[in-house]
């Protein structure tokens, strides 16, 4: 199969699992606006961000090795398998030593025993999806997120809606859906049959490890990057201020969505080119192709905002519109710079990854410490912006040693600057803004479509 097609195959099927699970934000909006207050949305973010940070430290990011080695023939499925599973649940034994210090958080300090059984289901349930991804059972992996949709839908209506649960049945909701994807799996693929006390190679383990621990800081880092701000204006601002922002964080999601589906497909073809003379040219092709789309979509979103919103959220999570732009422009160069980090996974460079992260997250903290007492929220969406603006430029630079990827700079300038214009017109509301916010949108669209049917064309070629 063509390479251009296989890549869009993958697409294709992983955006079946994608799909439907990022697709929740959107379904379960409107249900969670409207049974959570602001402030107690405020909280069910901070408690969700705070389980997200500690799974990569309770696990040792072991999901990263999984999908890396278990993307290598020469490693036993049975070695990769087993040392995720006994690492995730060595992890946890010791996690459980920390309870007095997670007991002392802020906000999240009445919520320990769920965050626990939420570090624990989504680690296992990670575990389970990446091995079979890595054994490229793309199509089962694509009816487990479909699975997984329907639960997590059925839970929240369960939880919230008929026993008003509160904070505790949003929480309630996703380790139950966890859990019986963890089962699903565990018994579908038959994974019990990977589970080996005794290694075939005693250096599988060693490797994976040596492989995802310096990924357990970088993905902290990310999520400092990602995160931080949300505690920062939670503290600054306090919860009420937090759950509006939570909530605008909602909506680039789409970003998000149109990058995770490409990325789960994109990591199978960049591990597979193994011609140096013709990778240089297909990871070039690739991005540009790419970044376009990101681009008009950041567009597209930052144009119907209001609309998007207003359909979404109730009356009281209205005025989060207007932190959306901003958060729009940094998610879609954490998706550029996501792209680039997938040179890092194929060369096996987490320390670079780790190195790049680190930076983005020390300008994110920097930048939120000046920007939110300043400007507010707003001030927090452009920190986050600015922050993986950076870290896109650094692995730009950095990468170029292993993949040289040749794209137009000025472009990639353009691009932003109109992203810019259009969120700062959107923000303050110009006079006919809705005239100028589609010539931009126009524009943004012409410049960038060429890309994209240039390789339209080799797939029908």
């Amino acid at each position: 199969m063509n390479k251009y097609k296989n890549l869009i195959y993958n697409t294709f099927i992983f955006g079946i699992s994608t799909f439907s699970s990022k697709i929740l934000v959107f379904l379960l909006l409107p249900l969670y606006t409207r049974v959570l207050s602001n402030t107690d949305y405020g909280v069910v973010d901070l408690i969700v961000q705070t389980s997200n940070l500690l799974i990569p430290i309770v696990s040792l990011g072991i999901a990263n090795g999984v999908i890396r080695f278990g993307l290598d023939k020469s490693n036993s499925s049975s070695d990769v398998f087993s040392t995720g599973l006994f690492t995730i649940l060595g992890g946890f034994l010791i996690f459980l030593l920390l309870e007095p210090i997670l007991s002392k958080i802020k906000y999240v300090s009445d919520y320990t025993a769920l965050i626990y059984i939420f570090v624990l289901m989504s680690s296992l349930r990670t575990l389970c999806s990446q091995f079979i991804r890595a054994r490229k059972l793309v199509r089962l992996y694509a009816f487990e997120g479909v699975l997984s949709t329907i639960t997590t839908i059925s839970f929240n209506i369960l939880y919230l809606v008929v026993l008003k649960l509160g904070i505790n049945g949003y929480v309630l909701a996703i380790i139950s859906s966890d859990f019986l994807s963890v089962v699903f799996l565990f018994y579908t693929a038959k994974l019990y049959k990977f589970i080996k006390f005794k290694q075939k190679e005693k250096s599988t383990p060693i490797n994976m490890l040596k492989y995802s621990i310096p990924l357990i800081p970088s993905t902290i880092f990310w999520w400092v990057t990602n995160v931080s701000d949300r505690f920062i204006v939670a503290y600054m601002l306090g919860a009420e201020a937090n759950g509006l922002y939570a909530i605008s964080y909602k909506i680039p999601t789409v970003v998000t969505l149109l990058s995770s589906i490409f990325s789960e497909a994109w990591q199978l073809s960049a591990v597979s080119e193994k011609d140096a003379q013709y990778r240089e040219k297909f990871f070039t092709n690739v991005f540009k192709s790419y970044s376009s789309l990101i681009f008009i979509s950041a567009s597209v979103l930052i144009l119907s905002v209001k609309a998007i919103t207003k359909i979404l959220v109730s009356d009281a999570f209205y005025a989060s519109w207007s932190y959306v732009p901003f958060l729009v422009m940094a998610t879609s160069y954490s998706c550029l710079a996501t792209f680039l980090g997938s040179i890092y996974f194929v060369e096996k460079k987490s320390n670079l990854s780790l190195i790049t992260t680190f930076i983005g997250a020390l300008v994110n903290i920097m930048l939120n410490l000046i920007l939110i007492p300043k400007f507010g929220v707003n001030g927090a969406g452009f920190a986050t912006f600015l922050s993986y603006a950076a870290v896109f430029v650094l692995r730009a630079l950095n990468t170029r040693k292993f993949i040289k990827i040749n794209c137009s700079n000025k472009k990639l300038l353009f691009n932003t600057f109109i992203l810019l214009i259009q969120s700062t017109i959107m923000i303050f509301e110009a006079p006919h803004w809705i005239f100028i916010e589609i010539f931009l949108f126009v524009l943004i669209f012409a410049v960038n479509l060429k890309d994209i049917l240039i390789n339209i064309k080799k797939l029908i070629v």
